[in-house]
């Protein structure tokens, strides 16, 4: 920091001892000027002369009410208009006391609202002119008269300029600081949903594939002494489903360990093209699943093939999980003009099914939260006579795909 940028520091942490030497600047040049005589005598421009000991008081009690121009402005300024009228009209009309009301005025200028300093500025301006013009022992048209109001004028319209300034530079601040504190809140949101985003797809992950292994493990304990030949099936299934489990992690917590935030992932998201796996690793587990689609020709954004393949999946590892050994599951993907429904309907009892299960849900909890990221609707509960429902609609184009093919 520079020597004249500490003393800046040093002034504005002590305002009252900046508007004492203010004050008394202000002092000094007018008593300098009350001892020069602008117009002497023919061919000579400037001349010495004596002040009157009136204005020499004037002056003085003009400058000490400087002292206090930042407590209470107004005040000061009336007290300097008012030595400025009483120089006017008693002492010598010469003599600058008017300096102490044009710096009392610029501080009420600098303080205050615009309008207010049209009205104080005008009244101030008219007062020390009108009276000036009308009392003092000049003519009216003399230039010191003149001067009284052009200075006024530069005091307040000074004045008005700083404050303008000053309210600029405050909103400027203002904004940056709004803008960082949105910025903020913002990254803090982004972070909150990619938790949730995370957890979703490792409940999606997990959740679908412990099941398989639990089904075929079962499987396989059952028949291992009677059908060993069954029961190395099953083990084949469930060796298949934990090593789909755990690439499926793998692909997961790799976007975790990247510094950047890729626009895609580095590996290919499931989607809908992948259904008829899908089904089939519940096939091999026991369900019986059927699939209908109609939505061949439909090429979906990334994040609504995502979410109709997380929905179908968890809708099946529900179903697996608490509609009972005998249930069976249909499975419909169907192009309903601007959107596209997914259905899974299964007939099982549904008496533990997760909606049902003491603290329970999230899996139906990350259904909804997919649906509603993308502006669809998301019905779920059980159906009339038995079994579960679950029914998503989700849009065929999103607002970021939409916005790529140049539609508003």
């Amino acid at each position: 920091m520079s020597t004249l940028q500490r003393a800046r520091c040093r002034l504005r942490a002590h305002p009252f001892a900046l508007d004492a030497a203010l004050a008394a600047g202000v002092l000094v040049c007018m008593v300098a000027g009350s001892f020069v005589e602008p117009h002497g005598p023919e061919g000579v421009d400037w001349e010495l002369r004596t002040p009157d000991p009136l204005s020499l008081v004037l002056m003085t009690l003009g400058a000490a009410a400087l002292v206090f121009r930042r407590r209470a402005p107004r005040t000061v300024l009336a007290l300097a208009g008012g030595a400025s009228v009483a120089e006017s009209v008693t002492g010598d009309p010469r003599a600058p006391v008017v300096m102490c009301a044009v710096v009392a005025l610029y501080t009420v200028a600098s303080t205050t609202d615009r309008p207010t300093t049209w009205r104080i500025g005008l009244l101030t301006m008219t007062v020390l002119t009108g009276t000036a013009m009308a009392v003092g022992p000049l003519p009216w048209y003399a230039q010191e008269n003149l001067a009284i109001f052009a200075w006024t004028g530069i005091g307040a319209t000074a004045g008005d300029a700083v404050r303008s300034r000053r309210a600029f530079v405050q909103a400027i601040r203002e904004r940056a600081e709004r803008a960082e504190r949105t910025r903020e809140e913002e990254a803090r949101r982004r972070v909150a949903e990619e938790r949730l985003r995370i957890a979703r797809d490792l409940h999606d992950v997990v959740a679908h594939h412990i099941a398989l292994v639990n089904v075929q493990a079962g499987v396989a304990a059952h028949v291992m002494d009677r059908r060993p030949d069954q029961a190395k099936e099953a083990l084949a299934h469930v060796r298949e489903a934990s090593r789909s489990a755990l690439g499926e992690l793998r692909a997961t917590v790799g976007l975790l360990r990247q510094s950047g935030d890729p626009e895609a992932p580095t590996e290919p998201a499931p989607g809908l093209e992948r259904l008829d796996e899908l089904a089939g690793t519940f096939r091999s587990a026991g369900l019986r699943v059927e699939v209908a689609r109609t939505d061949q020709d439909t090429e979906l954004p990334a994040a609504v093939d995502l979410a109709a393949y997380r929905i179908v999946q968890e809708a099946l590892t529900n179903v697996q999980k608490h509609a009972g050994t005998e249930a069976r599951a249909e499975v419909s993907v169907v192009r309903v003009g601007p959107h596209i429904e997914i259905t899974v309907l299964d007939d099982g009892s549904g008496e533990d099914h997760e909606e049902e299960a003491p603290g329970g849900g999230h899996g139906l909890l990350g259904m909804r939260e997919r649906v509603t990221a993308l502006r669809g609707t998301l019905t779920t509960g059980p159906r009339y006579g038995g079994g579960f429902r679950v029914h998503a609609i989700l849009p065929v184009k999103t607002r970021t795909s939409a916005a790529e093919d140049g539609h508003p």
